[in-house]
């Protein structure tokens, strides 16, 4: 009899078939989707109803994707599974049309909430090395400084305090970073010669005459402060009792950064303070990176969204910025800031990032994402930015609205500077946190960078490269770097579009906003200029392990 039952069971489950137990033991894999997308929806709607203006928090951008693809999944196949049974009785009852149809809504159920929850993300393949395009711009045309230096930061991560303390990032070598960081992108050997060789270069290019800065010319320094937005709260000044941090550890650009720009334009460029105003409209400034910057420097303008506790609210200029869209026509007019039109000077800080859920990253040209005053920015009336994002429009030869951005006469026109504050690269919005890097030569440590250039392309290429080499994430997005195209080529701009944000229509097309291209691998990091190829970009090392001396450093990536 028990070997009759062996055989039965054989003929049943041949011995490919696995044991009974193995089976029982993974069983409970395919509940992992519905009970994790249960949970961060209940988790979603529990924090987010009471107030709003929680949507924006990391943790509920991190859950929002799976509670939204859980409740389509659970309307799909509830869909699916009604229209099936109906379908039944109607077949049953010789209903044969009614079936049909009613087989196909299940189906298509089905299909739906499998489209509509299925990742969009369409990989690129690795750019093309060398190859450069574009005019380059600066006193060094193509120049690119990266800063890296270990000893800037000393965190071990959540848990540990927070990256922004003092005893966790050392303002004194963030200092020195700033400062071989202007001299090396200038050339010259003293940070007072460098400022007013940058400010020369600028007047001139800009038609004003080779004249350095002038006393009450007013500079704007646009920071990232995405960990801190506020706008998308409908009701802002009620949804925000005071500007303590809500994500502690979030990517934004360091105070010490600021600081460290700050002595340099006060120390050496000899800009008052009252002339310097730092911040980003679309969110608020923290009170624990005020407090670290207004000890200081208490007379700075620090420009946030509201204009609460002691902070300068962002206004409305009466200068409009047009899109070079027809997506944008019957939209609601944009304006640039009062505070940039006010300016003689703009300087871009930003922060290394990569940006896993729309851009695919976040330098220079996306941290004016930030500029555009909007009461709240996505609202409908506006002309949506981010519908021609990677992760939208995938792929090359595309409208971008950076390159608007770039170009506009009172946001890129006007920006004497580009840095990207690298102290702590992250991972955005994905993670809450920055995280260390494991390619030389940071093995395993923060990336501990400063980059600089007078070159809007190639700042951001060579933060693209960084970020392609480190993350296989965002950056890896197709259509990634097509804005960095779209921007070096903006005269002849491969989408075909007329790049013109000053005017309403094609009336002045804007010129290449700089040089773009790929190094030529991740060890040596060589662009066209260094190797001597080409006009590309030239990246300008400067490393703890090499003498502290401009012109050492300068001649020897130069060859």
């Amino acid at each position: 009899m028990l070997s009759r039952r062996k055989e039965q069971a054989r003929s049943v489950c041949p011995k490919t078939c696995k044991p009974r137990k193995l089976q029982l033991k993974h069983r409970w894999i395919k509940w992992i989707f519905p009970i994790g997308g249960l949970l961060a929806l209940l988790w979603f709607l529990l924090r987010v109803i009471p107030k709003p203006s929680r949507a924006t928090y990391p943790c509920q951008r991190v859950a929002f994707p799976l509670a939204s693809g859980f409740a389509l999944w659970l309307a799909g196949a509830i869909g699916s599974i009604t229209a099936f049974r109906k379908a039944k009785r109607c077949l049953a009852q010789s209903r044969y049309v009614l079936g049909v149809m009613l087989i196909a809504v299940s189906v298509g159920s089905i299909w739906f909430a499998q489209s509509m929850t299925a990742e969009k993300v369409v990989y690129a393949d690795e750019p093309t090395a060398n190859a450069p395009i574009g005019d380059a711009k600066g006193i060094h045309p193509g120049r690119v400084v990266w800063v890296h230096d270990p000893d800037a930061t000393d965190w071990d991560g959540p848990g540990n305090g927070h990256w922004w303390q003092s005893n966790h990032t050392d303002q004194a070598v963030v200092d020195r970073m700033m400062s071989r960081a202007i001299m090396a992108l200038s050339g010259e050997k003293t940070d007072t010669a460098a400022w007013n060789k940058l400010f020369e270069h600028f007047n001139e290019t800009n038609g004003k005459g080779k004249s350095g800065y002038k006393k009450g010319e007013k500079i704007v320094i646009k920071v990232n402060y995405v960990g801190c937005i506020q706008v998308w709260s409908r009701r802002p000044t009620e949804s925000i009792n005071d500007y303590n941090l809500r994500s502690t550890d979030y990517m934004n650009t360091s105070p010490q950064m600021i600081i460290a720009l700050l002595r340099q334009l006060t120390n050496e460029a000899g800009v008052s303070e009252s002339d310097i105003t730092v911040g980003d409209t679309l969110c608020y400034f923290p009170n624990e990176y005020y407090d670290m910057c207004h000890k200081e420097f208490p007379n700075v303008r620090y420009l946030e969204y509201l204009g609460k506790f002691g902070r300068t609210g962002a206004k409305l200029s009466t200068i409009p910025f047009y899109w070079s869209t027809p997506d944008a026509d019957g939209k609601k007019q944009d304006f640039a800031p009062a505070s940039y039109v006010e300016a003689a000077y703009l300087i871009n800080l930003a922060n290394l990032k990569s940006h896993n859920d729309m851009a695919g990253i976040t330098l220079c040209a996306k941290n004016h994402y930030g500029s555009l005053v909007r009461k709240p920015a996505r609202q409908s009336s506006y002309y949506d930015m981010h519908k021609d994002l990677p992760y939208n429009t995938p792929g090359m030869g595309h409208y971008r609205p950076l390159v608007d951005l770039m170009g506009h006469k009172h946001l890129g026109g006007k920006t004497l500077l580009y840095l990207i504050d690298g102290l702590y690269a992250g991972q955005h919005a994905k993670e809450r946190a920055p995280g260390k890097w494991n390619s030389p030569p940071f093995n395993g440590d923060w990336s501990s960078s400063l980059l600089a250039s007078q070159d809007p392309v190639a700042i951001d290429a060579v933060g693209f490269d960084f970020l392609w080499n480190e993350w296989d994430d965002g950056s890896h997005r197709s259509g990634t770097n097509d804005y960095l195209i779209e921007a070096a080529l903006a005269d002849k701009a491969p989408s075909g579009t007329f790049y013109d944000p000053d005017h309403k229509g094609n009336v002045t097309r804007l010129g290449s906003l700089g040089v773009y291209e790929h190094w030529n691998n991740p060890v040596d990091k060589q662009y066209s200029r260094n190797l001597g190829t080409g006009k590309g970009i030239e990246l300008v090392k400067q490393t703890s392990a090499v003498k502290n001396t401009v012109s050492v450093l300068v001649s020897s990536d130069s060859k």
